[in-house]
Parts: C-alpha cells; sequence; structure tokens
C-alpha cells in the first residue's frame, strides 16, 4: 500500500513538472509588446488660413504650375489644390480677374498684397523680379508695391476687373492696371502704354466720406462708402455706372435713382449689370438686362439707373447677391437661392434660360433628413460659373466648367450644384473667368 501512495506522489510530480516546462515554453514564444511610437499632429490656429486653387493654370494666376494636368499643352488642375504660399503668409482676402489673382496679406512690412498671373497691363504692378516671367505672366504670386505711406498699413478688401486692380487700405484707395475707360479713377490718356507701368493712383476718400468696400466690373469700378452711398467710374455704355447716361466716366459719381435714401451694403458685380443689396434687404439693379438680368421689359436692355428689383420682394428678406455675364443669383435668411437669367443656372442639361427668380432646391446644397440644419450663408459667381457656400463650410459648384474651374476632377460642364472636395473649411470664393480660388480654414 504504501509503494502504492509512493508510485502515485512521483506521477503527480512528473505532471506538475511537465505542465511547468510547458507554461514555460508557451510563455517564450508570445510576441514581446513594443512601445508603438507617439505621433504630435501640429494644432491649427483659430486665425490659420489655407489657399486652395484650380482651373486655368497656364497664365499663372493659380501661383503654381507644379502637379498640373495637361491638355493641348495647356496647364490646369481640375481638382482643388493647397497653394504652399499660403501657408508661408497669412492670407486674409483674395480676388480674382480675368487671368490673375491677388492675394491680401496680413504682415509686419511693407508687402500687404501679392499677385500672379496675367499682367499685361501692369494690373499686378511692376518689379522688377518680373524680368524672370516671359509673356507678362507672374506664375508665382510676388509682391505688389503700393506707395503707402505708414508701416502699419493694411489692406480692407480688393477686386479685380479684366485688367485692372482696386486695393482698398486704411490710407484708401489704390488702383493699378488699364485706365482706357477711367476705371482706375483718373483722367484717361491717350494711347497709354500700361506695360511695365509704375503708375498707382491714390484716392484718399469720396467727397470726405470714407470707402467701405470696392467691386470691380469688366471695366468699371464701384465704391461703397460707410454711409451706404454707391459711387462709380469708368465704362458705362450698356449703364453699368448708372449715372443716368451711358458715357465713361474717370471721376467717382454718386448714383441716385432708386438708391436715393437707401443703405446700401454689398455691391456685386463681375462684368457689366450690377447688384445693389440694402440693409433692409432690398435689391437694386442697373447694367445690361439683354438677357433679363434685371427683370425689365424686353425692350430695355440697358438700364443706366439704378432700379428697385420689386418682384424679388416675395422671396423674403434678402442676405446676399451674386451677378454674372448673362445672370443673377440671390440668397435670403432662410437660405433658399434663387436665380435667373440665360446660362447652366442649376436646373439641369435641359433649361438655358430663366425669366423669373427660381429657387435651386435646397436639397441640392446639402439639406435633407440628417442634415436638417444645413443651408446656404454665401454665394459667389464669376462670368459662368457659379458657387455656393453652407454654414458647416461645404462648398457647392456649377455651370461653365472651362478646365476645371469647378474643382469637380474632370472638364465636363455641371447643370446642377454639386459638392467639392475641399481639406478645408471654406470661407470665400473667387471667381475668374477659367480658374477659382478659395479661401479656407484647417479643420480644428
Amino acid at each position: 500500500m504504501l509503494n502504492a501512495v509512493r508510485t502515485c506522489l512521483r506521477t503527480d510530480a512528473r505532471k506538475r513538472s511537465k505542465n511547468v516546462r510547458l507554461n514555460k515554453s508557451t510563455e517564450k514564444k508570445k510576441p514581446e509588446l513594443k512601445t508603438l511610437p507617439v505621433f504630435q499632429y501640429p494644432v491649427s490656429d483659430a486665425k490659420d488660413h489655407r489657399i486652395y486653387v484650380w482651373g486655368m493654370a497656364e497664365h499663372g494666376a493659380l501661383g503654381t504650375l507644379k502637379q498640373t494636368f495637361h491638355m493641348e499643352g495647356v496647364a490646369y488642375m481640375p481638382r482643388p489644390k493647397r497653394l504652399s504660399f499660403g501657408e508661408r503668409h497669412r492670407i486674409t482676402d483674395i480676388t480674382c480677374g480675368y487671368g490673375f489673382t491677388a492675394f491680401a496679406v496680413h504682415s509686419k512690412d511693407k508687402n500687404i498684397l501679392y499677385g500672379s498671373g496675367i499682367n499685361t497691363d501692369s494690373q499686378l504692378g511692376f518689379n522688377e523680379m518680373d524680368k524672370k516671367f516671359p509673356s507678362d505672366l507672374i506664375i508665382e504670386p510676388r509682391p505688389i508695391t503700393l506707395p503707402t505711406k505708414e508701416s502699419s498699413t493694411k489692406v480692407i478688401d480688393i477686386a479685380a476687373g479684366r485688367a485692372h486692380l482696386l486695393v482698398l487700405t486704411n490710407e484708401g484707395l489704390f488702383t493699378l492696371g488699364n485706365n482706357a475707360y477711367g476705371q482706375c479713377g483718373r483722367p484717361v490718356i491717350e494711347n497709354e502704354n500700361y506695360s511695365k507701368s509704375e503708375v498707382v493712383h491714390h484716392i484718399a476718400d469720396i467727397k470726405g466720406k470714407k470707402i467701405k468696400a470696392v467691386t470691380a466690373g469688366q471695366d468699371h469700378s464701384i465704391l461703397l462708402t460707410e454711409s451706404g452711398e454707391v459711387y462709380t467710374f469708368g465704362w458705362g455704355a450698356d449703364g453699368q455706372t448708372g449715372l443716368a447716361h451711358y458715357h465713361n466716366e474717370h471721376r467717382p459719381s454718386l448714383v441716385k435713382g432708386d438708391l436715393a435714401g437707401q443703405h446700401i451694403i454689398k455691391v456685386a458685380c463681375v462684368a457689366d449689370c450690377v447688384l445693389a443689396l440694402s440693409d433692409k434687404g432690398k435689391v437694386f439693379g442697373w447694367g445690361n438686362s439683354e438677357y433679363g438680368q434685371l427683370l425689365t421689359a424686353k425692350e430695355n436692355h440697358q438700364v443706366n439707373i439704378a432700379t428697385e428689383l420689386n418682384q424679388l420682394k416675395e422671396l423674403g428678406h434678402i442676405s446676399d447677391i451674386a451677378s454674372g455675364g448673362c445672370f443673377c443669383m440671390i440668397l435670403n435668411n432662410e437660405g433658399d437661392v434663387y436665380i435667373w437669367g440665360y446660362g447652366i443656372l442649376g436646373f439641369g442639361p435641359e433649361v438655358k434660360s430663366v425669366l423669373q427668380p427660381t429657387q435651386i432646391p435646397s436639397i441640392l446644397f446639402g439639406k435633407n433628413a440628417y442634415e436638417k440644419n444645413s443651408k446656404v450663408i454665401k454665394i459667389f459667381c464669376g462670368l459662368s460659373h457659379l458657387a455656393a457656400l453652407t454654414n458647416t463650410g461645404d462648398l457647392y459648384m456649377w455651370g461653365c466648367n472651362k478646365f476645371g474651374s469647378l474643382g469637380l476632377g474632370h472638364l465636363n460642364h455641371q447643370y446642377f450644384p454639386l459638392k467639392v472636395t475641399v481639406g478645408a473649411q471654406v470661407k470665400k470664393v473667387a471667381c475668374g473667368v477659367d480658374h477659382t480660388v478659395s479661401l479656407c480654414k484647417p479643420f480644428i
């Protein structure tokens, strides 16, 4: 009996020893845990701005020729590209002319404005470094010299026309470029040579009234004062100066008509049809109405005096306006977008002309059962392409897609609003003829 007990104990001991060896063997086979690297991503400052560009790049208006596509030898970008220039400078505002772009910069020195693109008429000023750029095409942003007096001068607003530039600063207004019709606010000089010109005209104020904002048409200019008055000068053949005549005018002159007694807060124009918005949500217009942009009688194609667009009163309080080459667009406080005129308006490929303001369905701007609070808060346009910005920072574009100026990744025209993939929250859009620039804030 004692021998049997001893045998059992030895057997148990061998089993325990075997289990211990198995456990140790198993532990050795377990992979050792490694300490994973910790990546510290930079946190964006709330004041940071980013610039995204797309469309025609050949003329240099996008500020870079890198990573471009080519069609028949012409460089273009069909999708938004982050411009490295915007990383090195604190951009505060943007504007697009006909093949050129100007960037306002918050700076501690006098380089408060940069530009790139077509410079045949010195609309971007003259700089000695331009010698390295052929054919008057500035292919990367470079400083635009302004004759400012103070080192603390800041750009308040900028606007670009076909070949002229308006720069509003706290020292007043500076104008550059072509002045063939008086659009720079100075007397016209016959046969003036604008190439490599260093002429920069300065307008301190308008009859003692401070200028608040600037707008540029194709070949005319519009100034808005702090008191809500509108002054215009330049080409007037289509009534776009609103001065009750069709002559050119180089002196800033007050627009009257239905604007009398109104406080205007915004003016919109990219060609020869002008819209003005009052603080009461009323809309006024003047200029070319060949396609019914001003909702006038068919025979009245050129309106040379400010006229209230009474048909818009039924659409609620208007909060934003935009005027393209042959169409107009408005936005009310509810976020509803209305458009009329001629072109690709956003109602599909079959609709080319709309005579009365017609709403683009809100669902096309992202409003649905899951995004009930989404709505459009700003609208923009070029000659033939349009844009809408929502309260979530999303950008929708539609219209003619010259050289990918809609940023949708292809060159086909877009017949209804479509969301553009931009890697940041869009705050402002500037539309040229065939290129687009956006001022954005990073996602925080």
